[in-house]
C-alpha cells in the first residue's frame, strides 16, 4: 500500500532534553575540624592514593583529627557499594575523596559525596580542572547544587612528585574550606573565568 507523502506533517525533536531534580542540601558545615574523625574515600585511579596520602600528611601537620580512616573502591567508574558507604557514615565525621579526572570517575566521586553529604557527613570531592563543568551539571543533575568540589590542575594521571606536590598544596586549602562552608561558588566562579575572553 503506497503512502501519500505530501499529507504528512514533519515532527522536530529537540534533544537537548530538560534536567529535573529535587533539590537536596548540603550536610551541615563544620565549626572546627580539630579533634573529628576524617575518612579518606580513594577510587583507585591513578595518582589518587599519592594525592591523597600527601593531603592526609599535610593536613595532619595543621589539624588535630582524633582518627583518620582511608578506603578504597575498586571501581572508580561506579557508585562505592551501600555497604562502604555506610561503614564511612558510621565511623567518620568528614570525608576527602579524590580523583574525578574524566567523565565516569568525576561522576562517581560527585555520586558518592552526594550519598554521604545526605548523611550529613560534610564531603570535600576532588576533581581536576578539566573536569569542572561535568561537576557542575552532575551536581545540578543529582539536585546538590551547592556542593563545592575541590579544584586541582589537570593532568592527574601522569605527573611528577613535585607536580603532585602542588596538587596537594591546592587540596590542603580547598578541603579545609569546603568542610567549613567557605568555598561557595568556587566551580561557578572558575568556569567563569575560563568563559571570559583575555
Amino acid at each position: 500500500m503506497l503512502m501519500n507523502v505530501q499529507n504528512l506533517k514533519p515532527q522536530v525533536y529537540d534533544p537537548r532534553g530538560v534536567v529535573r531534580s529535587v533539590a537536596i542540601p548540603t550536610a551541615k558545615r563544620i565549626g572546627t575540624l580539630s579533634g573529628l574523625r576524617l575518612g579518606v574515600l580513594d577510587n583507585s585511579k591513578w595518582n589518587a592514593n599519592k594525592l591523597l596520602r600527601g593531603a592526609i600528611e599535610v593536613l595532619g601537620k595543621e589539624i588535630d583529627f582524633n582518627e583518620i580512616h582511608y578506603y578504597v573502591k575498586h571501581s572508580f567508574s561506579k557508585d562505592a557499594a551501600p555497604e562502604l558507604i555506610e561503614k564511612i557514615v558510621e565511623e567518620n565525621d568528614i570525608v576527602l575523596t579524590a580523583i574525578g579526572d574524566c567523565g565516569s570517575c568525576t561522576s562517581g566521586c560527585l555520586r558518592d559525596a552526594i550519598a554521604l553529604e545526605q548523611r550529613d557527613v560534610p564531603t570535600a570531592v576532588i576533581v581536576t580542572t578539566e573536569f569542572v563543568k561535568e561537576t557542575v551539571l552532575t551536581r545540578q543533575a543529582l539536585g546538590m547544587t551547592e556542593l563545592e568540589p575541590v579544584i586541582i590542575s589537570h593532568p592527574v594521571s601522569s605527573i611528577t612528585m613535585e607536580e603532585i606536590a602542588q596538587r596537594v598544596a591546592q587540596i590542603f586549602t580547598q578541603a579545609q574550606a569546603v568542610w567549613m562552608g567557605e568555598q561557595s561558588g568556587a566551580a561557578d566562579a572558575y568556569l567563569q573565568t575560563r568563559s571570559t575572553p583575555d
